[in-house]
């Protein structure tokens, strides 16, 4: 029986999942292509970018690759809708049934694509958008970065050190994460007396200059550099004088008194620490997207 395509169906069925609408059309392999090509592109392919490209190209990629990705999604709109009118003496197949169309649907859109994306966001990155000046001066708030899921975890190569930004399980509610600075591991003595930070009885600190912002002080530790600021310097800030325990860490915000950490909350466990944060994909704030952060190494 003669069942002409409908364009408008073909290109509607393209719309809601690549390659739909070949697959409408009665072309199961250029459906099959085009749905693999989106696919990769759209998760395991920003995952090779992400993990495994320079620094410096890894925004510029990501970009190149999402405009690949929504020219691959708009070529298969576009062929569908073509092919369709092409296709008006088309006699449907016995497997073309909305059935079977219901099925690819729940298979690929509801069950393969989420489950990559979970795997992908569970165990190698995941993006976070920072809502705070807690982490301020070097990640500000709008920033929304790439953290390294393949951090801290058996069999990763990367364990915790001192210095790393960290992404964590927030100790008092643990449906949330938070993001601070890695001062002590386990069996560290960690002291802070007004601005002064020592780990392991050595200063933090190795340059002070005062900003509009407060007191700016350059702290190393391990080899790693890093900006922090005291905003507030006629308050007196929170003390500490400990040794960090056996399998928990001592984390601290760059933002010393606009933040909640080891100093309220106390030490993390190293368990619950889950990734690295690395680098700047994005950035808006208050006055609009800010183009300069993006790109940005974390150190």
């Amino acid at each position: 029986m003669n069942q002409p395509r409908n364009p408008y169906f073909a290109l509607s069925m393209s719309l809601v999942l690549p390659g739909f609408g070949q697959l409408y059309n009665g072309e199961p392999n250029k459906a099959i292509w085009v749905y693999l090509i989106f696919s990769l592109l759209c998760v395991p392919g920003a995952l090779l970018v992400t993990l495994h490209l320079p620094d410096a190209l890894v925004v510029p990629a990501l970009f190149a690759g999402l405009l690949l990705t929504l020219g691959i999604w708009l070529y298969g709109m576009m062929d569908a809708w073509r092919n369709a009118k092409k296709k008006q003496d088309y006699l449907a197949k016995e497997w073309q049934s909305s059935g079977l169309y219901a099925l690819v649907f729940l298979i690929c859109n509801v069950l393969a694509l989420p489950f990559l994306i979970g795997y992908v966001r569970a165990h190698e990155v995941e993006s976070f958008r920072i809502p705070s000046r807690s982490m301020e001066p070097g990640i500000l708030h709008g920033d929304i970065l790439f953290a390294d899921k393949r951090y801290n975890c058996p069999g990763c190569k990367e364990a915790v050190q001192r210095g790393d930004i960290a992404i964590f399980v927030y100790p008092n509610n643990r449906t949330r994460y938070y993001i601070k600075r890695v001062i002590g591991l386990p069996g560290d003595h960690v002291t802070i007396l007004g601005r002064k930070v020592t780990v392991n009885g050595k200063p933090l600190t190795m340059k002070e200059e005062h900003s509009q912002n407060g007191l700016l002080v350059t702290e190393s530790l391990d080899g790693k550099s890093w900006a922090a600021q005291w905003t507030e310097p006629k308050k007196k800030p929170p003390e500490a004088d400990e040794t960090v325990p056996a399998g928990r860490v001592f984390v601290l915000a760059d933002n010393r008194e606009e933040s909640v950490d080891s100093r309220a909350f106390g030490t993390v466990p190293l368990q619950d620490v889950v990734g690295k944060a690395r680098q700047i994909w994005f950035s808006k704030g208050s006055s609009g997207i800010r183009w300069t952060r993006f790109g940005k190494v974390l150190e």
